[in-house]
């Protein structure tokens, strides 16, 4: 019977899953590389690549970029210079970073700009790393269905074609902004739409399902048809904000565990009581990341929490 570990490891506020299987290894986003995510912290936080170096991990044969924002994006190029991936997927045409341009971080006038931008840099210099040793950059969109390991396959649910059109667009709209003004206005507009940009993938293991969703909130499943949303595991979006959620998508889903990728000092509200709550009401049991405090009970520092599926119904998981 195929079994799969899935370690969501502790990168502070953002996302870093990794998927193995018997010689196989996936990572799905990487966290940030903001030196102040890292230090002075109690909770166990670690950087990916730093995590990656300490583990039996010696190759990547799938990354995933689900959408290209800091906390998602900028850990996985840090990986990747460890491990450059034999394919890269994520949501753009596999040749648009050659028409991108590196961006002068400099005009930022403030910290999300600067995030955003960044993780646009780190994009490009993701993809020249992927292809400089020899791998592939594959755009994957809503309909696509891969086989990546033995008895394990991947379903992607979103976005759909028109969506990555759209994405596409806005993009170059950035690139080709007049002007400081101008060019503020567009990535200032985009940084706040990228987050239902976000691929969203339903793995399949034997008799058992994981939605994985990025920073997809509770308005971005509208696309997809509530029988396709079932799944045993869920790693709720957008870091468990109040927005992550609702009755309707948690119902739906229906999982017996629940992921939230939330920070320690549940930055911008992430692992929300009112979003917790809704999980919690349909029988989740919830697991985190990072150490945030929910209904007063704290997990223990940890650098992992570590997921196995593929054994009948059951979910074994366990803080690291």
């Amino acid at each position: 019977m195929a079994t799969l570990k899935l370690t969501a490891i502790n990168v502070g506020y953002g996302e870093a899953l990794l998927l193995q299987q018997e010689g196989f290894a996936m990572l799905i986003d990487g966290g940030g590389n903001e030196p102040s995510e890292f230090e002075g912290n109690r909770s166990g936080r670690i950087r990916l690549a730093e995590y990656l170096a300490a583990s039996d991990v010696d190759h990547i044969d799938v990354m995933v970029s689900t959408h290209t924002h800091e906390d998602h994006l900028c850990g996985l190029y840090e990986a990747a210079k460890l491990y450059p991936p034999k394919q890269l997927w994520q949501t753009l045409p596999a040749d648009k970073y050659r028409s991108f341009k590196m961006l002068d971080t400099g005009k930022a006038t403030n910290p999300p700009q600067d995030k955003f931008m960044h993780a646009l840099n780190d994009y490009i210099s993701l993809c020249e790393l992927t292809v400089a040793n020899g791998g592939a950059i594959r755009t994957l969109c809503g309909g696509d269905c891969e086989t990546i390991a033995d008895g394990i396959s991947v379903e992607v649910l979103a976005p759909g074609r028109e969506r990555l059109d759209t994405l596409e667009a806005q993009m170059d709209g950035l690139y080709e902004a007049n002007g400081r003004e101008d060019f503020l206005e567009v990535l200032n507009a985009l940084d706040g739409k990228l987050n239902n940009y976000s691929l969203i993938l339903k793995i399949i293991v034997g008799e058992q399902t994981l939605l994985l969703p990025g920073d997809t909130n509770k308005a971005g499943f509208s696309e997809i048809a509530s029988n396709k949303l079932k799944a045993d595991f869920f790693k709720v979006g957008h870091h468990g904000q109040i927005d992550g959620v609702d009755e309707a998508l948690a119902a739906a889903v229906s999982p017996k565990a629940v992921l939230c990728c939330a920070s320690d000092d549940r930055r911008y509200n992430s692992a929300h009581p009112v979003s917790m709550g809704i999980l919690k009401n349909v029988g989740a049991e919830l697991y985190f990341s990072d150490c945030p405090e929910v209904d007063g009970v704290k997990p223990a520092p940890h650098h992992a929490v570590e997921f196995t599926f593929g054994n009948g119904s059951e979910i074994v998981a366990e803080y690291k």
